[in-house]
């Protein structure tokens, strides 16, 4: 890609004359560097942005603008492909549907990143066909740091390009694992636009790691059971099989992303579940499907490129084709929601389920390796089968819970309603100091990493129980109903037991530790003192004794549950911090 200066014609005398159309449609080239390298180089962030700044300044059917901030530095950009040349989305939502692509959330998966330029470029120029009820919006690049911190070696398995980006951002962080907790200005930055896009249908483009086989595309869909209803059938019975056989016409086969890393895929594999911390999982609650593009690793870059255009193209025509019955399913989703009692979560692979795959792959044979001296795996790409493979594609929820009024959440924990306030949930103030019964959860069991994970420590497996209670409200907390259109995202972040709720992604750890303790020789009066008063406690305590051998052997174990049992043990400890406001 070049740009050719037009001061020459200005210094000619030529600067008045309305030569204006002419100069832009000659004065620039638009090949990208994927193209002039014959397939071999991704084009590098400057390079990137400058293509789309000129893209923009030539033809009026695209625009470019730069919305926030990364942890690089430098901002997040969207370009957007607008036939009609208006940009103004709340009026475009009327008559068109709106598909959001994301590229370079790993910037070493760089496939997206030029098959996205080629594409934008296609549509300004009209040289391919042109969406008649669609709209299309693109993160250029998505992760601008990782893709500064060029270079040739760390993506190991990868074949091509030459250079490419990393996989951290520029905090180090995975930012395809940062959709809830948002430690990112690179997330934050992207919640502004994708609500300000509201797509109606979402595509993240990647590049796999894991098992060898024939296929260079495979996708990796909403899983269909978790979002549920009319939208999740229509993922699953429509949207899918289109896809698949759209690129069969041209002549890509593409198959469910293979979800099995150092085993054969003939043994059968299970569709990844995308919980909200993933792209496609945070678009779930808005009431967007999405689709991860995961192109083969080991096929030629070209090649992997290529077909990401083509799988581009290939969804966007199906968008354009059901635009109007998209937009009609999110909104029966979002009417679906509202009127639910329950909201069901933690999906589990429902085993009794199973589909079939008529899978293209490499026989594989388990040898003694060179390096370790222990087995290995080894594909044949001289010996490709075509082989029936069970593919559990069918998930259930394992727990389920009330949907609530709404929720109350103090004041005081200003990080979560910072992260509310950024996906544009809607909460009322208490305008004065109240008090209100309200359920309240304790914190019963969890289980905690003991390895960092993306910068936290993430729970597991919480387990609460349940009560009744009158709390003190003050001015200034809030209350924030469900009936909205972040309503699924509320379930998802502020029940503790859902996998990826703020709870679990430790936001309320300071809950887990008590903050007021007991000297044990000053409290054993107190601890007679308090037994004495309350018989039935006492009894419970001696129960406890007789039955738990473990307690019996331990003198502060006792002191400490008497001490829990009394009005000396603090309130705070294990208490969640949000209410539920029941129905």
């Amino acid at each position: 890609m070049k740009r050719i200066l037009v001061l020459a014609f200005i210094a000619m005398g030529l600067g008045s004359c309305d030569f204006s159309n002419y100069i832009l449609e000659q004065d620039y080239d638009f090949t990208t560097v994927f193209e002039e390298s014959g397939g071999t180089e991704t084009a590098t962030y400057p390079q990137i942005i400058d293509f789309y700044e000129d893209l923009a300044a030539v033809y009026p059917s695209i625009k470019l603008e730069q919305i926030g901030e990364t942890d690089s530095g430098e901002p997040l950009h969207l370009v957007t492909y607008s036939r009609s040349k208006s940009f103004d989305f709340e009026s475009l939502r009327e008559d068109h549907a709106v598909v959001m692509i994301n590229n370079g959330i790993h910037p070493g998966e760089s496939d997206g990143i030029d098959a996205t330029m080629m594409l934008f470029r296609d549509l300004a120029q009209d040289s391919i066909a042109l969406p008649e009820n669609t709209v299309i919006a693109a993160i250029p690049v998505y992760n601008v740091g990782g893709a500064l911190n060029r270079n040739s070696f760390t993506r190991t398995n990868q074949n091509g390009p030459k250079a490419y980006g990393f996989r951290g951002n520029a905090q180090n962080y995975d930012l395809n694992r940062d959709f809830i907790k948002a430690d990112t200005r690179n997330t934050r930055s992207f919640y502004e636009i994708f609500h300000k896009v509201d797509p109606d249908l979402f595509i993240d483009t990647h590049v796999s790691n894991g098992a060898d086989y024939q296929y260079t595309l495979t996708h990796l869909f909403t899983q269909h059971d978790q979002m549920g209803g009319a939208l999740g059938n229509y993922v699953n019975k429509n949207l899918k099989p289109a896809l698949e056989a759209a690129l069969k016409n041209k002549d890509w086969e593409i198959t469910p992303y293979v979800n099995v890393f150092n085993e054969v895929p003939e043994k059968g594999f299970t569709q990844f579940l995308d919980t909200p911390r993933y792209s496609t999982g945070y678009a779930a609650l808005w009431h967007t499907p999405g689709v991860m593009l995961e192109t083969h690793m080991l096929k030629p870059y070209d090649k992997r490129v290529h077909g990401t255009y083509d799988f581009l193209r290939s969804m966007i025509a199906i968008a354009d084709e059901d635009a109007e019955l998209l937009k009609k399913l999110r909104a029966q989703d979002l009417k679906a929601f509202e009127a639910k009692n329950n909201y069901a979560f933690d999906f589990k692979v429902d085993s009794s389920k199973v589909s079939e795959l008529q899978f293209k792959g490499y026989e594989a044979e388990r040898i003694a390796s060179e390096v370790t001296g222990f087995e290995r795996l080894k594909y044949d790409t001289t010996r490709p089968f075509i082989k029936p493979v069970d593919y559990y594609d069918n998930f259930a929820a394992s727990k389920k819970v009330k949907i609530p009024q709404g929720y109350i959440v103090p004041q005081a924990w200003w990080p979560v309603l910072e992260l509310l306030e950024l996906n544009n949930v809607e909460m009322v103030p208490f305008e004065k100091d109240t008090s209100m019964v309200v359920e309240v959860y304790t914190i019963k069991n969890y289980e905690t990493r003991s390895t960092a994970y993306e910068g936290h420590y993430p729970h597991a497996n919480v387990e609460v129980e349940s009560s009744r209670e009158k709390v003190s409200i003050r001015q200034g907390d809030v209350f924030i109903p469900i009936k909205q259109k972040a309503g699924k995202y509320l379930m998802a972040t502020i029940e503790p037991q859902a996998p990826d709720s703020f709870f679990n992604w430790n936001f309320f750890d300071s809950i887990l530790q008590q903050k007021e303790g007991f000297s044990p020789y000053v409290f054993e009066e107190i601890a007679r003192e308090f037994l004495d008063d309350y018989p039935e406690i006492e009894n419970e305590f001696l129960a406890k004794k007789k039955n738990e051998p473990e307690f019996a052997s331990s003198w502060y174990a006792q002191l400490d549950w008497i001490h829990k049992q009394s009005e000396h043990y603090e309130k705070s400890h294990l208490r969640y911090p949000v209410f539920r406001v029941s129905r």
